[in-house]
């Protein structure tokens, strides 16, 4: 396997209870022996907390909880969060990072994680991966008051997996994982949400098919998960087999072509029960859009932004097998990346993009469709675009148009209707 997939050095470095750890630090106070918590006290006893200190981690508080479920007869203090303060000591981590690495080796993956390719440096450095983990974290804890854990793999996978599962185990903070490693310490992996992009929604899609263990992911019949869950099931498959041929130089391309794309603020919190009815008619603005221009998409994109006092989400795209304008097609692998990737959070933003935009010359058949299925859906498309566009977006609508999560009347009555 060595020899077929990527061997680099890649470390994958976490900042432990960042925001909480900042707060404590600024305080002049110990992470490990406060019971601290960052939330806003305005919202009361159901805010959401942002970040718990370490010392009440190992009381068993997750890290993001509503304050009524930490136990009662745990004593803690509220901060309020301060952003500006983050991503200041944010930035001092980042320099160390690039007091080693330049920056086209060094991949900033959150405001707390960050992947550092370290292959060309070793021989520089005199030092193996390791020491430089343990060197770099030093550095870290001395110059910022900051503890930091890190995975060393192969690849950016298998890095980033080390970190996530084992290096909090070691005093050090440090994990390294090989090829080798894959089926003692990947494989046994369960619950599959323990896996870095397998989020709950995707967890139990999986287990409706008895699949349980990451183990259990690898054995899968690959060509029954790409059925299921196209080009996603592949990667699923492979991400099972610890095979991840991504590098960090991918991460630096801007895209260069052009794509349509629509954003959405909500004026209330959805969740997954309500999130896909308007994600069902933002794709049918993006899709619309994309057949009055004649183009199809290649690559589909969903990001999902939280309440603001969560202050996260993601963004993930997808390479479609391919071309495509279906309403149908698009809205699946939409919820394919909302199922794999959501974490049960309360949801205030959603943006959908297609990219890698072509001229429709035809119809590209998938083996598993019937070509009069595919012309049916295109005539129903064609009248349904050709009604709105004499009549207005709203003279034919749907009957979830209608439901009070809906937004699609109140957006048509808009100008525009779409973002680029």
């Amino acid at each position: 396997m060595e020899k077929l997939y990527p061997e680099r050095n890649i470390m994958c470095i976490d900042l432990k209870s960042f925001f909480a750890s900042c707060e404590c630090i600024e305080r002049g106070l110990d992470p490990f022996k406060v019971p601290l918590v960052v939330a806003n006290p305005k919202q009361g006893n159901g805010a959401i907390t942002l970040a718990v200190t370490p010392y009440l981690k190992a009381q068993g508080v997750a890290s993001r909880t509503r304050l009524y479920d930490i136990p009662k007869n745990i004593k803690y203090t509220i901060v309020p969060p301060r952003m500006k303060l983050y991503i200041k000591k944010s930035k001092e981590v980042v320099g160390i990072y690039l007091d080693y690495v330049a920056e086209a080796d060094l991949h900033v993956y959150s405001i707390d994680e960050c992947f550092l390719d370290v292959t060309d440096y070793l021989k520089l450095y005199k030092k193996t991966d390791y020491e430089l983990a343990e060197e770099i974290l030093e550095k870290i804890q001395e110059q910022t008051g900051l503890t930091a854990t890190c995975g060393i793999g192969p690849n950016l996978l298998l890095a980033k997996v080390a970190m996530d599962v084992e290096a909090k185990k070691y005093k050090n903070g440090i994990a390294k994982w090989t090829y080798k490693d894959i089926s003692e310490k990947l494989w046994p992996i369960t619950p599959l949400s323990k896996m870095w992009g397998i989020g709950k929604r995707m967890e139990k899609n999986l287990n409706i098919l008895n699949i349980y263990t990451i183990g259990d992911l690898a054995k899968y019949d690959i060509n029954k998960l790409k059925d299921k869950f196209g080009v996603m099931g592949e990667e699923l498959w492979n991400h099972a087999n610890g095979i991840d041929l991504s590098h960090i130089a991918d991460y630096k391309i801007e895209a260069k072509d052009k794509s349509y794309s629509h954003s959405q603020v909500l004026f209330k919190d959805y969740n997954e029960t309500n999130i896909r009815l308007i994600i069902s008619e933002m794709v049918e603005l993006l899709t619309a859009r994309l057949r009055a221009n004649n183009k199809q998409t290649t690559v589909i994109g969903l990001g999902i932004s939280y309440s603001k006092e969560i202050n996260s989400g993601f963004y993930h795209s997808l390479k479609l097998d391919a071309p495509t304008d279906s309403t149908k097609e698009i809205n699946k692998y939409c919820n394919i990346i909302f199922d794999r990737y959501y974490n049960y959070l309360p949801i205030r933003k959603v943006s959908i993009s297609c990219g890698g935009l072509i001229s429709k010359q035809g119809v590209q058949l998938n083996l598993f469709e019937e070509y009069s299925s595919i012309q049916k859906e295109d005539k129903i498309n064609e009248a349904i675009d050709e009604i709105k566009e004499k009549f207005g977006k709203n003279s034919l609508i749907k009957a979830s148009n209608l439901l009070e999560d809906s937004t699609a009347i109140e957006r048509n009555t808009k100008i525009g209707g779409h973002h680029e």
